[in-house]
């Protein structure tokens, strides 16, 4: 069985036991086997190893972890970004350029797409990806796009409910049959998630409750994107149906507040729905971020993830996520990385990532600089040196 330390860690984030929020260890080793985290302590008490990587005197912290990404499409959208920085509001009505763009591409152009937005998100030090569907809205479309996205990723989302294509644009309720069908059934073996866009102009809280029903009894986890573009019942039904995570937020009353801390654990780790947060789309649309603080003084578990997607916010960038959430939406920097790490993973139920614990995959990131606090204190620096996924240098 072979295995690594890496050592002459000067800052270690292991999101587990340790100093603060982050469970920071100084001057630090880990122990690596078959792609799992065996060992955490001094460098002075490291059992023997195989290999050895030198950190150099670098911080170390887990991959990572994106919860809500986009990548299955054609095309681009950056007329439509000029136009919004020329000051066109977003609507989301462009979701249907992509949708014909995506639809008009082949198998291995959808692939390469995919594979060059994961490759990207992977050298800036994201290690585990959703990935959804949403631009296709045939039943064929839909299916190939989670099959596409299967490849790159076990955490792949079914979202036929994005938008109303428009050839059911005067057949709302038809489509959601559709998707509650024929469409449901051909993505279900490549999917592990459900999500609907419940939002003005998309689908509304019946529509979504129904398809997000049926994503459920077919064994399908749920998650929703709510409450981005105004007020609404989002993310209220997202608690109601115990989804992993209700996304963007930006709009919430106190009783989407009081919902969301009203899932919290007995055992005060945090709450079972995780409120994701996406302030690229903020950022790319010009439009108020959410109030981060606000959900955190609530108790409310939060993630940052991309949204990486052609139209609303296209980057891969975790880093510049947890640059945006501390200057724009009242995190500290320990809160964002951990929401960026051990958050997004709360947001997919899992707790084997996001932490360098024992028995953790061993999914980690040598920064070229001595302490975490510089993904937010150097924004847009590419600080990110070396990658590990699995225990393995991509």
């Amino acid at each position: 069985m072979s295995s690594l330390l890496v050592d002459n860690i000067g800052e270690l984030v292991t999101n587990g036991a340790g100093e603060g929020p982050l469970g920071i260890r100084r001057d630090a080793a880990v122990l690596v086997e078959e792609g799992r985290v065996v060992w955490v302590g001094p460098p002075a008490y490291a059992p023997a190893a195989d290999r050895r990587l030198d950190a150099g005197g670098a911080a170390v912290l887990p991959g990572f972890v994106d919860s809500h990404a986009h990548l299955v499409f054609a095309g681009d959208r950056a007329a439509e970004f000029a136009a919004r920085m020329a000051g066109q509001p977003y609507t989301g009505g462009g979701i249907r350029t992509t949708v014909g763009a995506t639809r008009a591409a082949t198998d291995n152009e959808l692939r390469a797409t995919v594979r060059r937005l994961r490759g990207e998100a992977l050298r800036q030090g994201t290690t585990t990806m959703e990935i959804k569907s949403g631009y296709g809205l045939t039943v064929a479309d839909e299916a190939r796009s989670l099959r596409i996205a299967a490849e790159s990723s076990t955490e792949t989302t079914f979202l036929g409910a994005h938008v109303v294509p428009a050839e059911y644009a005067d057949r709302p309720d038809d489509y959601v049959s559709l998707v509650c069908g024929p469409m449901l059934a051909a993505a279900t073996p490549y999917a592990k998630w459900v999500d609907v866009f419940c939002e003005r102009g998309a689908f509304d809280v019946d529509h979504a409750r129904a398809i997000l029903a049926c994503g459920q009894a077919a064994g399908l986890g749920v998650r929703i994107h709510a409450n981005q573009l105004g007020p609404g019942a989002g993310v209220r039904l997202g608690v109601e149906l115990d989804a992993a995570s209700v996304d963007h937020c930006t709009h919430l009353s106190d009783a989407d507040v009081d919902a969301l801390a009203g899932t919290a654990h007995s055992d005060g780790s945090g709450t079972r729905t995780v409120a994701t947060l996406l302030p690229g789309a903020e950022f790319s649309t010009r439009s108020p971020y959410p109030d981060a603080r606000r959900l955190l003084d609530a108790g409310v578990t939060v993630a940052l993830a991309t949204d990486c997607n052609p139209g609303s916010s296209y980057t891969s960038s975790m880093p510049f996520c947890v640059a945006l959430a501390v200057r724009e939406m009242r995190m500290t920097p320990a809160e964002a990385v951990w929401a960026a790490t051990a958050g997004g993973a709360r947001a997919l139920r899992r707790d084997d990532i996001g932490v360098l614990t024992p028995g953790a995959r061993a999914d980690l990131v040598v920064l070229d600089a001595p302490s975490y606090l510089h993904l937010a204190y150097r924004p847009g620096v590419p600080l990110i040196r070396q990658v590990m996924r699995n225990g393995v240098t991509p």
